[in-house]
Parts: structure tokens; sequence; C-alpha cells
């Protein structure tokens, strides 16, 4: 597999992970909202505020990943 290739790939395995979190975290988000009536608006806040720091922990590092520019270098001129 070639360079570019292997760094499309990782991309798009990147991508698909960052898909898949987003979509657990919508349906973390959607329990929430059911259990906000048990709760309290107070804890469904806090649980909020936790879910959404870790939703930014867990995607941040993929996003710069993916939006790191690349870096080539030059071929053997032999």
């Amino acid at each position: 597999m070639k360079q570019d290739e292997r760094r499309l790939a990782i991309k798009s395995q990147r991508e698909q992970l960052i898909h898949a979190l987003e979509e657990l975290y919508m349906a973390a988000f959607d329990r929430l909202g059911e259990l906000e009536g048990e709760i309290g608006e107070v804890k469904a806040a806090q649980f909020t505020q936790m879910i959404l720091n870790s939703k930014t922990a867990a995607i941040e590092p993929l996003l710069k990943e993916i939006e790191k520019p690349v870096i080539t270098t030059p071929g053997d001129a032999s």
C-alpha cells in the first residue's frame, strides 16, 4: 500500500470513528433528556456538562490529526 493510500485509509478510519462517537454521544444526550424529570434539572445540567467535556476530549484529537497538514519529503534523486 502506497503512502498516500495508507494516509487516506487512516483518515477514513478516523472519520468513521468520529461519526460513531458523535452517534454515541447523541444517544447519551437523548437518554439524559428522558431522565431529566427523574434526576432533576441541576443533575441533568451537570451530566450534560460532563458529556460535553467527554465528547470534546474524545473527538478533538481525532479532528486535529485529520486537519494536520501533510508534510512530504523529497524523493530520492538517484
